[in-house]
C-alpha cells in the first residue's frame, strides 16, 4: 500500500504533462469586424524573416501548417486564390521555439514521506532537492492582414510546451490543434454593448 501512495502521484502527475494542452489567445481590430465578416477569398503571405532554428524553418513545418489552415477556412467556404487575383485577405504564420528552465523543490517529508522500509539515512525531516528541468516551449503566430488596406485585422497565437525531447509527431499534433483552437476564433463575433 505505501508503495502505491508513492506511484499514484507520480503517475497522475506525469500523465496530466502529457495531457498538457495548447494555450491559445487571439486579438482583432473592432473596427474591422465587418469587413472580416464578408471575407471570402485569401492568399498566402511570404513568410518574414526566416529564422536561423531549422526545427521551425523549414519545407515540412510551412507546408503543415498552410495545409491545416487550408483545410478549416476551405472547409467554411473560403477560397484560396493566387495574390494576382486581389484576395480579400492575406494570411501568414511565424513561429519559434524557446527553451526554457523549471525548477521544482522537493523535500523528504512533504514530497515523499519519511519510510523506514525506504531508508531512514535523512531522518524525517531531511534530505530532498531542487530539480531543474530544461523543456522547449513552442509558439505559432496566424496573422490576417485586410489585403486592400494593408492592415493587421486579426491575430492568434498557440502555444505549448513541447517537452525536454519533443518528437516531430507530437510537435506536428500540436501544432494542428493549436491551428484548429485558433480558427475556431475566426472571423471574430462583435463584441455585445453592455
Amino acid at each position: 500500500m505505501r508503495l502505491l501512495s508513492r506511484v499514484v502521484p507520480v503517475l497522475v502527475g506525469l500523465g496530466l504533462a502529457s495531457c498538457a494542452g495548447v494555450d491559445v489567445g487571439t486579438n482583432y481590430d473592432p473596427a474591422a469586424v465587418q469587413r472580416i465578416d464578408n471575407f471570402r477569398t485569401y492568399s498566402w503571405m511570404a513568410q518574414p524573416q526566416k529564422t536561423q532554428d531549422a526545427r521551425i524553418n523549414n519545407d515540412i513545418t510551412d507546408s503543415r501548417v498552410k495545409e491545416a489552415v487550408n483545410q478549416d477556412l476551405q472547409s467554411r467556404g473560403y477560397r484560396k486564390v493566387d495574390a494576382s487575383e486581389n484576395p480579400d485577405f492575406l494570411i501568414g504564420w511565424q513561429g519559434a521555439i524557446d527553451t526554457r528552465l523549471s525548477a521544482e523543490m522537493v523535500d523528504n517529508y512533504y514530497g515523499y514521506p519519511w519510510d523506514p522500509f525506504w531508508g531512514s539515512y535523512y531522518g524525517p525531516y531531511g534530505g530532498g532537492g531542487t530539480y531543474v528541468r530544461q523543456y522547449d516551449v513552442g509558439t505559432l503566430i496566424l496573422d490576417v492582414v485586410d489585403a486592400k488596406e494593408k492592415k493587421l485585422v486579426w491575430r492568434g497565437t498557440a502555444q505549448a510546451n513541447l517537452g525536454d525531447t519533443p518528437s516531430i509527431q507530437s510537435a506536428g499534433k500540436k501544432l494542428d490543434e493549436g491551428v484548429e483552437k485558433m480558427m475556431k476564433e475566426f472571423p471574430p463575433k462583435a463584441e455585445k454593448q453592455k
